[in-house]
């Protein structure tokens, strides 16, 4: 599946994946927060290693107007886990 991706993105995608599974994330939580990220992924052109914070802001307008509240806030817990476990920055 990550072979569609550019190659760091697919690495970091492959270390998220198994991150959630080694926090012992249920599949559905899984199945979410990669979404997030692929979502985030393919919005930033998968350079999503170093957002800044408006760049977030309007990422997440843009959500809520297309999409809901409801992935609004699946899309930031994702992105939370992948900056916080993958890349280790808070």
């Amino acid at each position: 599946m990550t072979s569609e991706f550019p190659a760091q993105f697919a690495c970091n995608y492959q270390c998220l994946l198994n991150r959630l599974k080694l926090h012992g994330m249920q599949p559905k939580t899984i199945a979410l927060y990669s979404h997030s990220v692929r979502r985030a992924g393919d919005y930033f052109d998968y350079r999503i290693d170093d957002l800044t914070r408006l760049q977030l802001t309007d990422y997440f307008v843009h959500i809520v107007n297309s999409l809901s509240w409801s992935s609004l806030k699946h899309d930031l817990y994702g992105l939370k886990f992948y900056y916080a476990q993958v890349l280790n920055k808070p």
